[in-house]
């Protein structure tokens, strides 16, 4: 008789990894309600002066939903607030708390602990910005005298005989927009940064995109940074939109090595 089909390894299945959140001091202790990934306990690899925050994944599970991501932020986001925070790339699994110690930790131990001190009493916020899509053409169409004549020259016409006027129209306005992102940008700057020790620009995400910059703020002027944003936002109310997220973990002010690389 011929035997029955094996199942698929069990052992395999069941093979967990070490997933890393980040690096923090190794004098933390975690809070005993914090969830990870797939609600996992959450817990400290420990060497010398550092910590890496993880939690066990099995590493058959894919990692990726938008849940993962979330999860793996709130976590790093609700440390950096109380302690200094080295964030990790999302999804970086090792085998085990062993490699965690000795590929990481160890490998990494004085760059991280220099990284932590320069961290240490600062928190990231990011300011983002969108145009007001009538307000911005409005500015446009009044500053760049080709937007008007080609708006004038389509306007109750065809599409079909007006094509490749409407084609130069949004060139002309992705164009202003472009020089107007840069000069908002630099306006926040220079408007925000009096309240931060460090500035980054980050790249636009969406074409009415009116600033994207990462300011890392001391911890004792998170309140006078916020009012500051508060008041900036009142300059641009109608103008363009704007959202304050934060304070968060310095992801844009951290470079650590690839677990393993």
């Amino acid at each position: 008789m011929a035997a029955p089909e094996q199942a698929p390894d069990a052992q395999e299945e069941r093979a967990v990894g070490c997933y890393v959140y980040g690096i923090l001091p190794g004098d933390v202790e975690v809070s005993p309600d914090a969830r990870g990934l797939r609600d996992g306990d959450v817990d400290l690899v420990r060497h010398g002066r550092i910590a890496a925050l993880v939690s066990e994944i099995r590493t058959g599970s894919p990692i990726g939903r938008p849940e993962d991501l979330t999860t793996h932020q709130r976590l790093l986001d609700e440390a950096a607030v109380e302690v200094p925070v080295l964030p990790l790339r999302f999804g970086a699994v090792l085998t085990s708390r062993e490699a965690v110690e000795d590929e990481l930790l160890a490998a990494n131990h004085d760059q991280f602990l220099a990284a932590l001190n320069e961290m240490e009493g600062r928190v990231e916020y990011v300011l983002k910005g969108r145009y007001e899509e009538r307000a911005v053409l409005r500015e446009i169409l009044a500053e760049v005298p080709e937007a008007a004549r080609l708006r004038e020259e389509i306007h109750g016409r065809l599409e079909e005989l007006t094509r490749d006027a409407r084609i130069r129209l949004g060139e002309v306005i992705n164009q202003a927009i472009s020089s107007k992102r840069e000069a908002d940008t630099q306006r926040a700057v220079q408007a925000l940064s009096g309240h931060a020790v460090a500035t980054v620009l980050r790249e636009p995400t969406h074409h009415e995109d009116a600033v994207q910059t990462a300011f890392l703020v001391e911890t004792e002027q998170r309140q006078q940074f916020e009012k500051a944003v508060e008041e900036f936002a009142r300059e641009w109310q109608g103008r363009v939109s704007l959202r304050l997220l934060g304070p968060m973990a310095p992801y844009d002010f951290v470079i650590t090595p690839r677990p393993g690389g």
